[in-house]
């Protein structure tokens, strides 16, 4: 680098460039999270312009700089720049205390240019800003958006993070420098947060129907099918809200910071606009059911927002919640099948599911560093004696329900031969007794359900217990 280049100050724009994510979007996110009465005040400085209302939304929800996804080869090529002796400005729409915040996380920066509660320094603002400190064609500029092209028409250098076509427009503006690719927000990128392979779960909305031998005609299984896709649209739009609520949990979690909201790979905003859409899809779904269906949905999803934003971070109260939510979808099916729900089904998933919710409490908690729990969460390290306690005494509760059962008139009336229930127990009793001996061993995949579906031995269990079954009709 030469002295002459050296002498230009090199300006960063923050949002979308430093960091893939909007950071007024996710102030917005963690305020709504954390106190909504605060978020209205916020919304009120909004009459007073864009500028003032991210100062009011500033003051009133700090950002965590050190939890923000950076780009990191833009980040390393600006560190080599700082090295080298270059100056670093950090040029941003972005209110000042948020870009302070990131200045002093990074500690690249000698210069910071951003909002000030009263002028929104995008575009046209910024560039003239920029002019007036450093002159025409004083500077180079590093940004994403076609806004920043107002800002390069007076840079000396255009630096791009985004595609080669804004690449183009801006070497039309300035001199062309160095680009970076932008994180990819593609279809597999949404699915992966939509989390279809969490449908699986889904399948309980067929086992009312099935015990009870309730599926005669294709009526009553062109309802369950629309049971299921109704479920799974919205669980995946629940999924979009939780991972939006908890971008900070998930980007200091080992695993889920690669989550494409907390990666920055996907947006907030986009987000918002995507949970919104599967719910509606959801509803129309559960429209073709019948009413009583779309209100046990509608407990559903009510449940899972209450699960999301409170009561995930109460011990105890969210296992119990994961069993009941997975009860539900008992009782939905049951609904879409036009059934009466059996006591004996519903006794039985609320024992073993809440044994699979303790299963995945007990796994995150014995993941957590020594000395610390996880983020969000109301348990800590010493609590896992209790869990495990917990989890295998309600999972063998679940077999003494099926085995209660087995021996009862409601069974009897359905199965010519009841009596070959019996040889489940033992399968279920080798089955909950080796799912928590891995998970104290520390082998559990912090997701019981999907550990079962990839299992051999658990898959052999499912099986048999499949067979002996269709075997006592």
């Amino acid at each position: 680098m030469s002295a002459d280049e050296a002498a230009i100050p090199l300006c960063i724009d923050l949002d979308g460039t430093l960091t893939p994510v909007d950071t007024l979007h996710e102030q917005l996110l963690a305020l709504a999270r954390r106190s909504p009465r605060a978020l209205i005040a916020a919304l009120w400085a909004l009459w007073r312009g864009k500028a003032a209302f991210k100062r009011a939304l500033g003051e009133r929800q700090r950002l965590d700089a050190g939890s923000l996804p950076y780009h990191g080869a833009l980040l390393d090529w600006l560190r080599e720049q700082h090295g080298r002796g270059r100056r670093l400005v950090l040029a941003t729409a972005s209110d000042l205390g948020t870009a302070r915040a990131v200045a002093d996380h990074l500690g690249l920066f000698d210069e910071i240019f951003a909002s000030d509660g009263g002028a929104n320094l995008a575009g046209e603002h910024k560039r003239r800003a920029l002019v007036d400190r450093f002159g025409e064609r004083g500077y180079d500029y590093a940004g994403n958006d076609r806004v920043d092209e107002a800002v390069w028409r007076s840079a000396r250098q255009a630096i791009v993070v985004g595609p080669p076509a804004l690449a183009a427009r801006a070497a039309a503006l300035a001199a062309p420098g160095p680009v970076f690719a932008a994180p990819a927000a593609g279809l597999p990128q949404w699915l992966r947060a939509a989390r279809l392979y969490q449908w699986v779960k889904n399948l309980l909305v067929f086992v009312p129907a099935l015990l009870a031998h309730g599926i005669t005609g294709p009526a009553e299984l062109q309802s369950l099918l629309l049971a299921f896709l109704a479920f799974g649209l919205c669980a995946s739009s629940v999924y979009l809200v939780n991972d939006l609520l908890d971008l900070g949990a998930d980007r200091r979690h080992p695993r889920k910071r690669f989550r494409p909201f907390a990666a920055g790979t996907l947006s907030a905003r986009g987000g918002v606009l995507g949970a919104g859409l599967l719910l509606l899809a959801a509803a129309l779904a559960a429209a073709q059911i019948n009413p009583l269906f779309c209100a046990v949905l509608a407990l559903y999803y009510g449940v899972t927002c209450a699960y999301s934003l409170a009561l995930k971070r109460k011990a105890i109260v969210d296992v119990m919640t994961l069993a009941g939510l997975y009860t539900l979808r008992i009782i939905a099916g049951a609904a879409a099948a036009m059934i009466l729900p059996s006591f004996w089904l519903l006794a039985f998933s609320m024992f073993l599911f809440l044994s699979l919710g303790i299963v995945k409490r007990y796994t995150e908690l014995d993941d957590a560093p020594e000395g610390q729990a996880p983020a969000g969460r109301g348990y800590g390290r010493r609590d896992l004696p209790l869990l495990q306690s917990l989890g295998t005494a309600s999972g063998y509760s679940a077999i003494v329900v099926l085995a209660l059962y087995v021996n009862s008139a409601d069974a009897q009336a359905l199965y010519r031969h009841s009596q070959g229930l019996w040889l489940i127990c033992p399968l279920l009793l080798f089955w909950i007794s080796r799912i928590w001996l891995l998970t104290v061993r520390g082998q559990m995949h912090d997701d019981p359900i999907l550990f079962t579906l990839r299992d051999r031995s658990s898959l052999a269990v499912i099986a048999l217990s499949g067979l002996i079954v269709a075997g006592s009709v």
